[in-house]
């Protein structure tokens, strides 16, 4: 078994341990009415667009999501929430030292043992979901769901629901497929590319996301019958019969759009397989990107 299929077994245990953590970092995870914004690279920045949504739908603040990279760093917000599973990413790093006595910082990572320990004013440690493998899984859904219990939400049925999409087969065929998309809608839509990088990452799939209204908006021209069309969470009225109408595959998202996202991740790992490919040796990546300066 390879390290991220070991990895993303574990996920509903590690989500049920943040949660029951999620009080003990209540005032660093951003009080109602803050203005706050939510950054990452990679999976913690689909990761972070989800939180934004929910956060914001729930009416507790207005709330953005960026790549560290492209933070505005002229704008002002109460606080800054930065997900980092190495907490070496040189782009949060730099963005933390931006923000550094102007707005107050909280780095969520897996090892405190690194430089963003000095970096953020305040550190929230998920140790028990650090990963061995370069293709995150279980550190990104746990932070997000330590974030999710923040804002008051049960977590319950996300957890149950992921040991479901464990414990059942994928759909027959789907490994077959030549081109994969996945669909979200608000806060799904953050899990919905975040699926897509998993199969880019791990089987070098040509895969794309796109909110679900959006699809019927040019991207549907590329659908054949090699094509899966995967939505996590509700999808719009009439949506699954037109895809069905180009020849391409369907695949209703019944689960919490989390543990979808959970089945996704394996789908990733399967095809990988049926592919020869060793998810924990993707092509051209590394576990963290530290970047050299001049």
């Amino acid at each position: 078994m390879s390290h991220v299929e070991r990895e993303l077994s574990s996920q509903p245990e590690c989500w049920e341990r943040a949660a029951a953590l999620s009080a003990q970092y209540r005032d660093v995870l951003g009080a109602p009415d803050e203005r706050l914004a939510v950054v990452g690279c990679g999976t913690s920045y689909f990761m972070a667009q989800a939180v934004a949504c929910l956060r914001e739908g729930r009416g507790l603040g207005e709330t953005d999501a960026f790549a560290a990279s492209e933070f505005p760093v002229g704008r002002r917000y109460d606080r800054v929430i930065a997900l980092t599973r190495s907490g070496t990413t040189t782009e949060v790093l730099d963005l933390l030292a931006q923000l550094r006595g102007r707005t107050r910082t909280t780095a969520i990572t897996a090892d405190p043992n690194t430089p963003v320990k000095e970096a953020a004013d305040d550190l929230v440690v998920l140790a028990f979901a650090d990963e061995k493998s370069v293709v995150q899984t279980r550190f990104a859904t746990t932070a997000f769901n330590l974030l999710r219990a923040h804002l008051g939400l049960s977590t319950s049925k996300a957890v149950a629901d992921a040991r479901t999409a464990l414990a059942e087969p994928l759909p027959d065929g789907l490994v077959d497929c030549t081109q994969f998309t996945f669909l979200g809608s608000g806060w799904s839509n953050g899990l919905a590319q975040e699926a897509a990088l998993k199969m880019r990452e791990a089987s070098l799939s040509w895969t794309e996301a796109y909110p679900a209204m959006e699809y019927r908006h040019g991207p549907i021209s590329i659908s054949t019958a090699n094509t899966a069309t995967w939505m996590l969470g509700h999808a719009p009225t009439g949506l699954a019969e037109q895809v069905e109408a180009t020849g391409a595959r369907w695949i209703e998202g019944r689960l919490d759009p989390l543990a979808e996202l959970v089945r996704a991740q394996r789908l990733a790992v399967a095809v990988a397989a049926a592919r020869g490919l060793d998810p924990d040796r993707p092509r051209h990546l590394t576990r963290s990107v530290v970047l050299t300066t001049a």
